[in-house]
């Protein structure tokens, strides 16, 4: 006998019972059916097949393969909602296993589950944005679903969506609809973005780690990681739901009401006994506990998300969080030698080595030094602090010393080769790309212009050039033999993480200073 599922008939009965007069005869069959495989399934009457073990066979199997179906359950578990049937953590962890296994690579695993899971999150967004808020508002009325609700989840996602994301994340059900959710709540994708790529990079990365970390343990890591979500899960519906209801009950016409409900309910014999406890427990223990609450929650709140902070904050982090990623697997999959991509590249380029292409090529390669960089970076630099952004100023001359002492670092400690027969002069070891990194810098210079230009066009262009730029610059390097494509590749990643970082660093500074300011 399983007494969760016996307590779910139990309360789905209750509610069906309460809302029987009010249920359409679609939403009764179903909800009795859903009753009755709860019931038979908690006395043990029918007995449901081990995912877990299926998926697992499925996986050891597989080999290689396991990347594709890991990523492929990765993308559709919100792309096209197979989360609301099929448990997605269970073949990432799945994947964890094969790499504990030593059969793949888990650096590859993670990256192809980040991927898949924030296109199908895209998918799901975009599939919200174009279908979602028409379909809810023709067919909403038979789910109780009316207009007025459907402005309050908009309102909501408009406040609090970035948040909602992030955390949908880690919460079963919620994770495979609130993509969808925020897109047709008409969520802005550059506030969905930065949170979901996030939020998904935790949470898949997290379950290959400990899928390859305790691969012998496989069956209690799974138990272990679907009970740890489950909480996870229920602590943010608590909290939230707690929040709620404080801010709804400091209203005073809504404690009135609440207050006439309880006292109806005080007259009726079943719930007599649980209103009396419900009413001093409401007035003498929740609110004074979330008055009590409240202060350290906002101010954490307002220190990690203050205002427009939030969003910039969590771009920043998420941009940090994916350079840093490919530039540590980078290192790990890539030795002294060219990988089967590097090899690839340069059969390409092999191709192009025309002098007019190699000419231009070192040309461009040029952009991605100090004497192109250093003036521009004091030009803009000086431009801000005229305009009065001393600290985006500051950022970008800390985010170019930070590149180059970062760059430097990470050749003396992995001392890669460079590839034979370079067609410019080299100097130092290949891995990581310096001007790659250093041409970063032309994203971030680009940014803090366009942040102080008024033309909407003005910054589009000025964004697009300097990221053909930085790309231009990066296999430039390719072209002239000068590094392996890996090296380009982990280049910008490390010098996306700097920039990044010092834009994080640069946010609390500006926050603080605001702070400080007397009112």
């Amino acid at each position: 006998m399983k007494p969760l599922p016996l307590l779910g008939a139990a309360l789905l009965g209750a509610y069906v019972f309460w809302r029987r007069r009010r249920l359409g005869k679609i939403e009764l069959a179903a909800l009795a059916i859903i009753i009755a495989g709860l019931t038979a399934y908690g006395l043990g009457l029918v007995r449901l097949p081990n995912i877990t073990r299926i998926v697992e066979r499925v996986g050891t199997t597989l080999g290689a393969y396991t990347y594709l179906l890991v990523g492929v359950m990765a993308f559709l578990e919100t792309g096209a909602f197979v989360g609301l049937l099929a448990p997605g953590e269970t073949f990432i962890l799945v994947g964890g296993l094969v790499a504990g296994q030593g059969k793949i690579s888990v650096v590859v695993l993670v990256a192809v589950v980040w991927t898949a899971a924030v296109a199908g999150d895209l998918t799901s967004f975009l599939l919200g944005r174009r279908l979602g808020r028409n379909f809810m508002l023709r067919h909403g009325a038979r789910f109780k679903i009316t207009p007025e609700r459907v402005e309050q989840v908009e309102g909501f996602y408009a406040r609090h969506g970035g948040k909602a994301v992030f955390l949908g994340r880690f919460v079963g059900l919620v994770r495979a609809i609130s993509p969808f959710v925020a897109g047709s709540s008409r969520m802005p994708l550059r506030r969905f973005l930065p949170y979901d790529v996030l939020g998904a990079g935790i949470w898949g990365g997290g379950l290959c780690v400990l899928g390859w970390a305790f691969w012998r343990s496989f069956d209690k890591v799974a138990t272990y990681a679907s009970r740890g979500l489950f909480v996870i899960g229920t602590l943010i519906a608590l909290g939230g739901g707690g929040l709620a209801a404080y801010r709804w009950l400091k209203v005073p016409e809504n404690r009135a009401r609440a207050n006439a409900w309880l006292h109806e309910q005080a007259e009726r014999p079943l719930l007599r006994p649980l209103a009396k406890v419900l009413r001093p427990v409401v007035w003498r223990g929740v609110l004074p506990a979330w008055r009590w609450l409240s202060g350290p929650l906002r101010f954490a709140g307002e220190r990690l998300t203050p205002g427009e902070l939030g969003l910039e904050l969590t771009t920043l982090v998420a941009v940090a969080a994916v350079g840093a990623y490919s530039f540590v697997a980078l290192d790990q999959v890539t030795g002294h030698g060219p990988s089967a991509a590097d090899r690839d590249a340069f059969n390409v380029v092999d191709q192009l080595h025309q002098a007019p292409v190699v000419d231009a090529a070192k040309a461009v390669t040029a952009l991605g030094t100090m004497p192109a960089l250093v003036p521009a970076t004091i030009v803009v630099a000086l431009l801000l602090i005229r305009r009065r952004h001393p600290i985006e100023a500051f950022v970008l001359v800390a985010g170019l010393v930070m590149t180059t002492l970062a760059v430097h670092v990470a050749k003396a400690a992995i001392d890669r080769p460079r590839p034979p027969a370079p067609l410019v002069h080299t100097s130092l070891s290949s891995f990581p790309s310096g001007h790659a990194a250093n041409a970063v810098a032309w994203i971030a210079l680009a940014v803090a212009v366009a942040r102080v230009l008024p033309w909407l066009a003005g910054r589009a262009a000025i964004l697009v050039g300097a990221l053909a730029l930085a790309v231009a610059i990066g296999l430039a390097r390719v072209e002239l033999r000068a590094h392996y494509l890996t090296d380009v590749l982990a280049g910008w990643g490390l010098g996306a993480a700097v920039f990044a970082l010092c834009g994080v660093a640069g946010l609390f500074v500006a926050y603080v200073r605001q702070t400080e300011q007397p009112t």
